[in-house]
């Protein structure tokens, strides 16, 4: 058995507004500008705000579309998945410079006034796309998400080492940043408002959990599926998620997404095993159901009880980044948990 929990969460700004909320839009004003932003060791200027922004890396487009600025993306790249579900018409008339990494003239020609950029291995001090200082020679502001520098070494290159632990205050921090710049505060307080009470309701709903009763491991991808898999560590997304709902992780490294072998795995032996699913096919183990065909058919793999007890959990793989979608990791682990009896009566 596989637990797949598909939901349309953010229609209409994420649902209900906490009642909190309200003090945070009479609070909101427009921007002055010009606007000075701190961000990832650089200083951003804007004297307005920007007409026309690129995208690299879906979290930050899904964030620009929730904070009603689709008109404004002339580019996006880095895709996983499809588009949150009410942005797919907006979405299909936007041009895509590419699935994964966009070429630096690719992202200059669209004449950008930004350019957001989720992970500095695309746009930072060695960037797969570019540098910050290649776009600053075009005068284009580059905003980098605060989730993959604050508390983080890039510096050994791949998907970095976290030094602090991943927190969603990351992402508000991104949400709030990005509705400053472009002056729609109030919608990003409204968005974070929904966010927050989203998280706080699947805590909720699992609080029961005492510590140590349920444990988990966070399978993203393979290079190959006989090989040792990249596995979630404690201190990226998926560990945040597994914490914050009283779960422990049993991959201990504060690596982002280390490699485990599966018999280590398999003697920590986890109560869930939570697989990535996604649309990339870099690597065959992307595709979920390979995952989960290698899980029951493994001679080390299958004897694991999360397996015998059917106890795997598909997760967007968006959400096991430190993404906006991190919040659907949340809620779909929780209803998860509570599916399977493992939350106390």
């Amino acid at each position: 058995m596989v637990t797949l929990i598909k939901r349309n969460r953010f229609a209409l700004a994420v649902g209900v507004i906490a009642a909190g909320a309200i003090s945070c839009f009479s609070a909101a004003h427009a921007a002055d500008y010009p606007l000075h932003i701190e961000n990832c060791g650089n200083s951003l200027t804007f004297d307005a705000a920007p007409n026309r922004v690129v995208s690299i890396g879906q979290s930050g487009t899904e964030i620009l579309y929730l904070l009603g600025l689709a008109d404004k993306v002339v580019g996006t790249a880095l895709w996983l998945g499809p588009v949150l579900d009410e942005f797919s018409d907006v979405n299909a008339n936007i041009p895509r410079l590419a699935d994964n990494d966009p070429s630096f003239e690719s992202v200059v020609a669209q004449k950008p006034q930004l350019v957001t950029t989720q992970f500095q291995w695309h746009v930072g001090p060695k960037g797969a796309v570019g540098t910050i200082a290649q776009f600053n020679e075009f005068s284009i502001p580059v905003y980098t998400s605060p989730a993959d520098c604050k508390g983080k070494d890039n510096s050994t290159g791949g998907d970095g080492t976290r030094l602090d632990r991943f927190s969603m205050d990351l992402i508000y921090q991104e949400i709030a940043d990005l509705a400053k710049i472009f002056d729609v505060e109030a919608r990003g307080a409204e968005l974070i408002s929904g966010l927050k009470s989203r998280e706080q309701a699947a805590r909720d709903k699992v609080a029961a959990i005492a510590d140590g009763d349920v444990s988990a491991v966070v399978w993203f991808s393979s290079a190959e599926l006989d090989i040792d898999p990249y596995v979630a560590g404690k201190h990226g997304a998926p560990g945040y998620v597994l914490s914050i709902l009283g779960v422990d992780n049993v991959i201990t490294s504060t690596e982002e997404w280390p490699t485990v072998g599966w018999e280590t795995i398999a003697r920590a032996n986890p109560d869930i095993i939570v697989i990535g699913k996604m649309d990339r096919r870099r690597y065959p183990a992307d595709d979920w159901e390979l995952k989960l065909d290698f899980l029951k058919t493994d001679p080390v793999t299958r004897q694991m009880k999360a397996v015998k007890q059917g106890h795997i959990v598909a997760m967007d793989a968006q959400a096991m980044n430190p993404t906006i979608r991190t919040i659907d990791g949340i809620e779909v682990l929780a209803d998860a948990i509570d599916t399977f009896g493992m939350v106390r009566q």
